[in-house]
């Protein structure tokens, strides 16, 4: 397995998750891309290179309620930057 940052994994989770709570202007996945792209890159990575650590660190990241509210907090974000201006083909449409 090469490194993989698990934050990708939480942080799409919780996008799928509270999905139609974000009351997104576009579901594409590009938007969807854009939107993990944005919070990751506000993110602490958490990188493993052995794929049985992942469940773990995830697991942590629920667990830490702080932790989770400022993962929420920042797919929050996101989704709101990316909805106010989608560079999805949807929105080069109208």
């Amino acid at each position: 397995m090469p490194v993989y940052n698990v934050m990708e994994e939480v942080v799409q989770a919780v996008l799928q998750q509270y999905e139609k709570e974000l009351h997104l202007t576009c579901n594409c996945d590009r938007c969807k891309d854009d939107i993990m792209a944005i919070a990751l890159n506000e993110i602490k990575p958490r990188y493993i290179v052995n794929s049985e650590l992942s469940p773990f660190i995830r697991a942590a990241h629920v667990a830490d309620r702080q932790g989770a509210t400022n993962i929420l907090s920042t797919v929050v974000k996101a989704a709101r930057i990316v909805s106010a201006s989608p560079r999805c083909e949807n929105a080069k449409k109208e």
